[in-house]
């Protein structure tokens, strides 16, 4: 512990806010998860806490007494922008920052099972998309998919509380949707990769293009072009001999 946040810790300060969808083991939404959690620096103690409110929304099956709770999660966290140690009692394992995204794997008492969870933090700085499997021992038997928002004062400003109940709202028409690739249309998508290595040190970035050409009901093929950029300080060699893959 030390008396300054470490950069990912600032980079989530607020109370995030979001309506995951839970999926079962065959990829059937069985409900949502209304969430609202915060990552608390305490300046005077050097610490941080981690709380969380959770509360099954429109669900159903076998999983909800497991899931649902009775009172708030919270759990002691070592902060660094190496290894966020969760100290337990209600999550116990670490979190691993690569930039602003967390690699974190750890266990729940309370919902019996080990997760792994990935939470990149968008451009805007203002908003989480997480992702969530849960394990029993080698197996998956639930998955937690959703969009977070942060607020700052959710529960004293009527105009914030309605954007961010606005939010939820989406996610529950949106949630419960599965991504479907077109059958019919032909299709690109550009964008840009942070890569980072095992150190957890940026190596720079990677500008990747994506045809994609059904090539009937069933079957597709996407072509796959990735260029890598330069750290500032070493050149790294562009793969602009590289072959697309196809798929």
């Amino acid at each position: 512990m030390t008396n300054q946040p470490s950069n990912w810790q600032k980079s989530i300060e607020g109370e995030w806010h979001g309506l995951p969808s839970i999926f079962d083991t065959e990829g059937n939404h069985i409900g949502y998860n209304k969430v609202y959690r915060s990552s608390v620096f305490d300046n005077d103690k050097g610490s941080t806490m981690y709380y969380m409110n959770t509360h099954l929304q429109d669900s159903s099956g076998p999983l909800v007494g497991r899931f649902e709770v009775s009172d708030i999660f919270a759990f002691g966290v070592i902060d660094s922008d190496k290894d966020r140690i969760y100290l337990g009692p209600d999550f116990i394992g670490a979190g691993h920052p690569y930039g602003t995204l967390v690699d974190a794997h750890y266990y729940s008492p309370g919902w019996i099972g080990d997760l792994r969870t990935m939470v990149p933090i968008l451009p805007d700085m203002q908003t989480q998309v997480y992702s969530s499997l849960i394990y029993d021992g080698p197996k998956i038997c639930t998955v937690f998919n959703g969009i977070y928002k942060v607020a700052f004062d959710y529960h004293e400003n009527a105009e914030t509380k309605s954007r961010i109940d606005a939010h939820c709202e989406g996610e529950k028409v949106n949630g419960r949707n599965p991504h479907i690739l077109p059958s019919k249309k032909n299709g690109a998508w550009d964008g840009e990769m942070l890569v980072y290595g095992a150190d957890q040190e940026k190596l720079g970035v990677n500008q990747v293009h994506i045809d994609y050409k059904p090539l009937d009901l069933l079957r597709a093929r996407d072509e796959r072009l990735g260029q890598r950029c330069v750290r500032e300080e070493i050149q790294i060699q562009p793969l602009s001999q590289c072959q697309p893959s196809l798929l």
